[in-house]
């Protein structure tokens, strides 16, 4: 029984202490916000863009500051959110299919059922891009290479179960074709390479290249997307299935707790989140999200997610087995 009495006031000693931290949240101290991929790149450039609106929507002296810790394809990031104290002074973004779909390939350090999902904020399709000098002008030139010479075209991806990983991996298999696959930090290493011809082809999201939206003049060309239809920021480019290989590959991006994060801060980020994506001030900002924002509450995110998972299976089966060769 004296066993018993000192459990129960602990409990309530434990619920007494974390009231205050509650009642003064988030304005007593920064909120960190972990971003697993390199700053630059569309995940890093989507949160300290918006981050800015949310703040002042959830308090007065609210103060997010980002953190990037890139490797492992976002696993990093994803088990920093997972081991952090659940007192929503600590979240991150994740990133879709990667967050999903690394477990499926091998023991993590994280587990969805460890994270909770706040609200995604982007559905952006997979790219690809070239220098634009490139010789390469479209994916049946690409296809063609491949064709002609198995591993002969560099393609390059941000890191095992990313979209681009897997976009690869569904063109390989769709076409029939042995792409040299190379895995970088994040999308502003692979310009580098692209931009220093040390890469041919980088498999990258539509918003990590605003510059082009509209005109697709620059360094850098885009030759196709995979998306069911064409992008209306980027209406001259075709779809992966005009050039005779029907795939398709998006990257959505959003935010992320720790699971016992309370339900009224949970609520409170996923309205903040909601009506900063819409803010005029926001969209003009941030010319490279404009076509791809899509907002979605976090519940309903996660079942997409869920159901996402299935179609994903294959090409986890295909991972493990070539890992065990």
């Amino acid at each position: 029984m004296h066993k018993k009495v000192q459990t129960i006031i602990a409990a309530i000693l434990g619920i007494a202490a974390s009231g205050p931290c509650w009642a003064t949240w988030p304005d007593d101290k920064p909120i960190e916000v972990v971003v697993g991929f390199a700053a630059g790149g569309g995940t890093d450039v989507m949160a300290r863009k918006l981050l800015p609106f949310v703040e002042k929507r959830v308090g007065a002296k609210a103060k997010f500051v980002v953190l990037n810790k890139p490797g492992a394809g976002g696993e990093i990031a994803f088990s920093s959110i997972a081991r952090a104290a659940p007192d929503a002074y600590a979240m991150g973004v994740v990133n879709v299919p990667g967050y999903n779909f690394l477990p499926m390939t091998r023991k993590t350090q994280y587990g969805m059922d460890e994270i909770r999902l706040v609200a995604r904020v982007v559905d952006d399709p997979s790219i690809m891009v070239v220098h634009a000098a490139s010789k390469l002008t479209s994916l049946s030139d690409v296809l063609a290479a491949l064709r002609n010479k198995p591993g002969s075209v560099t393609f390059g991806h941000n890191g095992a179960g990313t979209n681009g990983h897997l976009a690869i991996r569904m063109l390989a298999g769709a076409a029939r074709v042995e792409p040299n696959e190379i895995s970088y930090r994040g999308t502003s290493a692979q310009r580098t390479d692209i931009l220093g011809g040390h890469l041919q082809v980088g498999m990258i999201s539509l918003s990590e290249v605003p510059e082009l939206h509209g005109t697709n003049k620059g360094e850098l060309r885009v030759i196709a997307i995979l998306s069911k239809t064409r992008s209306p920021s980027l209406p001259d480019v075709p779809t992966a299935e005009e050039a005779g290989v029907a795939i398709t590959m998006t990257a959505e991006r959003g935010f992320a707790v720790p699971k016992g994060v309370p339900d009224e801060i949970v609520k409170q980020l996923e309205a903040a989140i909601a009506e900063s994506v819409r803010d005029p001030e926001y969209v003009k900002s941030s010319p490279g999200d404009v076509p791809v924002l899509a907002f979605m509450p976090g519940a309903e995110w996660q079942k997409r997610l869920d159901d996402m998972s299935q179609g994903l299976r294959p090409f986890a089966e295909e991972m493990r087995a070539n890992e065990q060769k």
